[in-house]
């Protein structure tokens, strides 16, 4: 597979990379089994970027990442770890934390579940208004210099923030929302990361199975992060979905599924930006990892961005109270 530098300062990384939440429980229930084995099917296509968090069903997705992963050479894999957000034993959300103790004590944690002796990216999983980023980063690049952690990131961070936490060291990547109906980073946060030589892990990509092709009114289950997202919600998503049937109609006259034209439209963005999976099957993985073999012309661009304008989703991509609180968004 096709690697790319992340970033001035940060490792190779796979074309794709593989985000591992929807595993544990975000997206409704998993099969255990198969997403261990799409773990190991990913690695075995090239994939070594694995992003995973500590807040990712408290605990479990990194335990399902040690399980997939044992036997598997530590140098086969990068390991790219969020931290901060705080829950409850119901699943509720209690805020977040991002002060120097906390995050070297959730860091212990992440290398005991995970069972190795390093993480190869470490980042705030968003912005904590009541610590200044440079305590927070220089808390991680004391980490960086006792060898548990390798480089650091950021997530959901606007430029402001970016430029004080590179200020302090090496940022080599943001995480952000970045897709068809989700392109608000293009305005301010792309240039300056780009100026600042800060790399992009584009998450989000199919908008949450939204624009993937396969979604169906009423599929929202329990415990399902999208039975309150604003872009799943009655009218919205009737408009969202009449998108995405515009974009499959470019897609199939390109001979490609909904789902590969929207990767491939991320992709294409720029060599500085991977997209993020977050398949659950291997039926999906294999179906995302088509779209590396797609070359989009500035014809093919610009007929799926007339398919898929600009700003023409309805609905935020999150719920106002979590919009708000978005450093991102400012």
């Amino acid at each position: 597979m096709e690697q790319h530098q992340l970033g001035a300062t940060g490792p190779m990384v796979s074309a794709l990379g593989l985000g591992c939440m929807g595993m544990s429980g975000m997206y409704g229930e998993s099969d255990r089994g198969e997403s261990i084995a799409t773990i190991h099917a990913a690695l075995d296509a090239g994939i070594n970027l694995l992003d995973t968090g500590d807040f990712y069903g408290m605990g479990h997705n990194e335990m399902l990442l040690a399980e997939a992963l044992k036997g598997v050479p530590r140098d086969r894999y990068l390991l790219s770890v969020k931290f901060g957000a705080q829950r409850d034993p119901a699943g509720g959300w209690l805020g977040f934390d991002g002060s120097p103790a906390a995050l070297k004590t959730a860091l212990a944690y992440s290398l005991q579940r995970l069972g190795v002796d390093h993480v190869d990216i470490y980042r705030p999983a968003r912005l904590d208004p009541r610590v200044p980023i440079e305590e927070t980063i220089g808390a991680i690049a004391e980490m960086v210099q006792a060898g548990y952690v390798r480089h650091i990131g950021l997530s959901e961070v606007g430029v402001e923030t970016i430029r004080r936490a590179a200020a302090v060291h090496p940022i080599v990547d943001l995480q952000i929302e970045y897709s068809l109906v989700s392109r608000g980073p293009e305005d301010r946060i792309l240039p300056a990361l780009r100026e600042l030589g800060i790399g992009t892990t584009a998450y989000g990509v199919l908008s949450r199975g939204l624009i993937g092709g396969h979604w169906q009114s009423g599929a929202v289950g329990a415990g399902d992060f999208r039975a309150m997202s604003p872009r799943f919600q009655g009218e919205n998503l009737d408009r969202n979905l009449a998108l995405v049937e515009a974009l499959r109609s470019v897609a199939a006259a390109r001979g490609i599924s909904v789902a590969q034209a929207a990767i491939a439209w991320v992709a294409a963005q720029g060599k500085d930006i991977v997209p993020l999976i977050g398949a659950r099957r291997r039926d999906r993985l294999s179906e995302a990892l088509g779209a590396l073999d797609v070359t989009l012309s500035p014809e093919d661009l610009a007929a799926i961005e007339a398919a898929v304008p600009r700003d023409a989703a309805a609905g935020d991509r999150y719920p106002a109270a979590q919009m708000a609180a978005l450093d991102s968004e400012r």
